[in-house]
C-alpha cells in the first residue's frame, strides 16, 4: 500500500461541512433534529447532494431513498468502492451520528480532487434511508432493503405515530428515485462513525478498527389490563398496565444483568392509554432492545423476555402480546477491509485498539453483500444520541485520513 501519508485531508474543510450541515434542523441544546423523510430531512439531503456535485459526483437514488454520489474511476467497469452513513438523527440527535460518515466520504473525494489523484475503480459516497429508526420502525430500513434483510413493500407502509407512511413520506419529499433498491453494485464498504461510546476516550485511543457488531433484537410489547377510576378503584382489584410494564422493564434490565458484561436491554418507547391522570392505565405499548455479541446469548435473552412477560402478567389476568421487529444476528467484517483500516491506522501512527460495535450501523446490514469496515473515533464521554454529543476536529480529521487510506488501498486492488 502507498504511504497513508501521501495524501492529506482538510480537515477544516470537514469541521466547517459538518457545522453547516448541522443548522439544518438545530436544536436549542446544540444538537440535530432532522427526523427520516421530514422537510428537514429532504434540506440535508438536498445540501449532500450539491456538495457532492459540486465535487464532480453524479448522482443515482434508489427505490428505497438511499443515494449514492459517485467519482468516477479510471475504469468504469468497476463496483464502486463505497463509503457513507445516514443524515437522519434522532428526536434531540447530535452533530455527528451518522453524519460524520457522510461528510468523511465527502470529504475523501474533494481531498482526491484536490491532490488531483485518479483511483482504478470509482468512489462513491453513500446516504442510507431511516437509519435511526426514531420515526419509522425499525432502524436501518433504506440498507435493509438493500440487501434483502426487509420486504421493500412492507417498509413503505411502515407508519409513524402520526399514521403516515414510509413510502408516502418517501415520495413527498422527492427521494424515491428510480433504480431498483439492491440492484446497485458495492465492490467494498467502508463506514467511519463515532463510538458512540467511552472506551477510546478513556483509553487515550484516536481509531477504532472495528471487527464487527453485535446482534440486537427489536420487539414491540401490549400490555392489556382494564381502564378504571383512579379514586375509586381499591388496589387490589386493579388490573393496571402501567405497572405491569414497570416490572416488566425492571425485569428487563435483569436479563441484561444476567447475561452481563456484554449484554444490553432497553426499554426506550413507552405509550400509556388513556394517559389520563385519574384513570388507571388500561392498556401500555413499550419498546424493548436487546444486544448480546453472541448469537446464542441473544436468543436465551429472547426467551427470558417472554417467560418474564408470562410471569408478571399471567398472574394478575393481564393480556399481553410481543411482536419481534427486527432480529439482526451478530456479524464480523470483512478480514482485508479489517486489514485496511488497521494498516493504514499504523502508517499514520495513530493510537488505535481492535473492538466490537455495540450500536447497530448499516455497514452491519451492508455486510452481508459486500465486503465490509468500520472506523471508530471517540467522542466526548461516549454521549451519543444526544444533543450534547460532541467530538474534536482533530479525532474526526484522523479518522477520515484513514478512511481515505483504506479507500485507496480497496480501489486501486
Amino acid at each position: 500500500m502507498a504511504s497513508a501519508r501521501a495524501l492529506d485531508i482538510n480537515g477544516e474543510r470537514l469541521w466547517d461541512s459538518l457545522m453547516e450541515m448541522a443548522k439544518i434542523g438545530a436544536t436549542a441544546k446544540g444538537g440535530s433534529c432532522r427526523l427520516a423523510l421530514s422537510d428537514l430531512d429532504r434540506d440535508g439531503r438536498d445540501l449532500f447532494c450539491q456538495w457532492a456535485r459540486d465535487a464532480g459526483c453524479t448522482i443515482t437514488i434508489d427505490s428505497m431513498g438511499n443515494i449514492f454520489a459517485r467519482r468516477p474511476g479510471r475504469n468504469p467497469d468497476r463496483a464502486p468502492v463505497a463509503t457513507g452513513s445516514h443524515l437522519d438523527t434522532q428526536p434531540t440527535g447530535g452533530k455527528f451520528d451518522g453524519v460524520y460518515g457522510v461528510l468523511a466520504g465527502l470529504e475523501v473525494v474533494r481531498s482526491l480532487n484536490d491532490a488531483k489523484r485518479e483511483t482504478e475503480a470509482p468512489i462513491e459516497v453513500v446516504v442510507w434511508t431511516n437509519e435511526e429508526g426514531a420515526r419509522f420502525a425499525p432502524s436501518m430500513i433504506g440498507s435493509g432493503v438493500f440487501v434483502g434483510a426487509f420486504d421493500q413493500a412492507t417498509a413503505y407502509a411502515t407508519q409513524d405515530l402520526d399514521g403516515l407512511t414510509l413510502g408516502d413520506e418517501l415520495a413527498r419529499i422527492g427521494y424515491q428515485g428510480q433504480e431498483v433498491c439492491g440492484q446497485h453494485p458495492v465492490a467494498a464498504f467502508f463506514e467511519a462513525h463515532i463510538e458512540q461510546g467511552p472506551i477510546l476516550e478513556a483509553e487515550d485511543r484516536v481509531i477504532g478498527v472495528v471487527e464487527g457488531g453485535q446482534g440486537m433484537n427489536w420487539y414491540d410489547v401490549i400490555v392489556t389490563g382494564a381502564e378504571s377510576h383512579a379514586g375509586t378503584t381499591p388496589m387490589n382489584r386493579r388490573q393496571d398496565a402501567y405497572l405491569a410494564a414497570a416490572r416488566l422493564a425492571v425485569a428487563i434490565a435483569g436479563i441484561a444483568a444476567a447475561n452481563g458484561p456484554h449484554a444490553v436491554a432497553t426499554v426506550g418507547q413507552v405509550r400509556v392509554f388513556p394517559n389520563s391522570r385519574n384513570t388507571v392505565p388500561g392498556r401500555v405499548e413499550f419498546s424493548v432492545d436487546l444486544r448480546h455479541p453472541n448469537a446464542d446469548v441473544l436468543a436465551a435473552m429472547e426467551q427470558a423476555l417472554f417467560t418474564a412477560l408470562d410471569e408478571v402478567c399471567d398472574p394478575v389476568g393481564l393480556a399481553h402480546a410481543v411482536k419481534r421487529l427486527s432480529a439482526e444476528a451478530p456479524i464480523r467484517f470483512d478480514r482485508d477491509c479489517v486489514d485496511a483500516i488497521k494498516r493504514a491506522t499504523e502508517d499514520l501512527q495513530l493510537p488505535h485498539r481492535a473492538m466490537v460495535s455495540g450500536a447497530g450501523h448499516d455497514a452491519c446490514f451492508i455486510a452481508g453483500v459486500a465486503p465490509t469496515g468500520m472506523i471508530f473515533v471517540p467522542c466526548a464521554d461516549g454521549i451519543s444520541h444526544n444533543e450534547g454529543e460532541s467530538a474534536t476536529p482533530e479525532d474526526l480529521t484522523a479518522g477520515a485520513k484513514v478512511l481515505l487510506a483504506a479507500m485507496i488501498e480497496r480501489a486501486n486492488a
